[in-house]
């Protein structure tokens, strides 16, 4: 049984999934991949666990604070690949940004590999199923732009700017898939 509770922050509402006692989704309202790969019976119920301590992390997220992500039980529903790249999202620090071709360059060290596909990782980044606490909001393009966000660029920018980030070199492109 997935059980599902929303939260309502200051960037709008927000859907929050859980199964067996593990946070296994965090989408904003009209995100793209909205519940993903998740699959199977759902059932709203407030009063879980994993619900009262995500609501507590976003609450001190939103008051500027900084938790991690490692004080959640996560359990994001992907492939190795993806959860190899989520892992690597999760030690972006608060208020910095990384692009997806850095992600691309530790990867590839960490599987001793000669090199790995920016766009793969622009893939695995963009289906992120726990949005916000894996901080794929972080993740800039190498030119500078500001593409690449499920939740909409300017949900990306209201992040970065509420985590204090120097997005003042950064740009929103014309065209994109995350627009």
């Amino acid at each position: 049984m997935i059980y599902t509770t929303h939260y309502h922050s200051p960037i709008g509402n927000i859907l929050l999934a859980e199964k067996n006692s593990a946070l296994i989704g965090l989408w904003m309202e009209g995100q793209k991949y909205f519940l993903g790969s998740v699959q199977g019976e759902m059932l709203e119920k407030n009063d879980t666990a994993i619900f009262e301590q995500t609501r507590k992390w976003l609450d001190r997220y939103f008051a500027g604070e900084k938790p991690l992500a490692a004080e959640l039980r996560l359990a994001p529903v992907g492939s190795d690949f993806r959860k190899a790249v989520w892992q690597i999202l999760c030690e972006i620090p608060y208020g910095e940004t990384t692009t997806y071709g850095e992600i691309a360059r530790t990867l590839a060290e960490k599987k001793r590999i000669e090199k790995m596909s920016a766009q793969a990782v622009g893939g695995a980044v963009g289906h992120n199923p726990i949005s916000i606490i894996i901080p794929c909001h972080r993740v800039v393009g190498t030119n500078g732009s500001l593409t690449g966000y499920a939740g909409g660029i300017e949900k990306k920018v209201q992040l970065l700017t509420l985590e204090k980030a120097d997005i003042s070199s950064f740009f929103v492109p014309k065209k994109g898939t995350a627009l």
